[in-house]
């Protein structure tokens, strides 16, 4: 994982909840993510099956608006 805090968020069971194009114009947010952001959900519910699937499998749950994203 190239993302500390990505790997804090996702191993500790949240999911990818949005992506904000422009969350972070700063030179050193262009520097590390093209200025981009994530927001993390923590949905009680489904912490568990996100750490586990994150861990065991390396899958990272993620929210239909990401995933839509993803197949554009």
């Amino acid at each position: 994982m190239r993302d500390p805090v990505a790997h804090f968020h996702l191993s500790n069971g949240a999911r990818l909840e949005r992506l904000n194009w422009a969350g972070d114009l700063s030179l050193k947010g262009i520097q590390q993510s093209a200025g981009m952001m994530i927001n993390y959900l923590y949905k009680l519910s489904e912490i568990e099956e996100n750490h586990e699937a994150y861990i065991e499998n390396g899958r990272v749950s993620a929210s239909s608006q990401v995933r839509s994203l993803l197949r554009s």
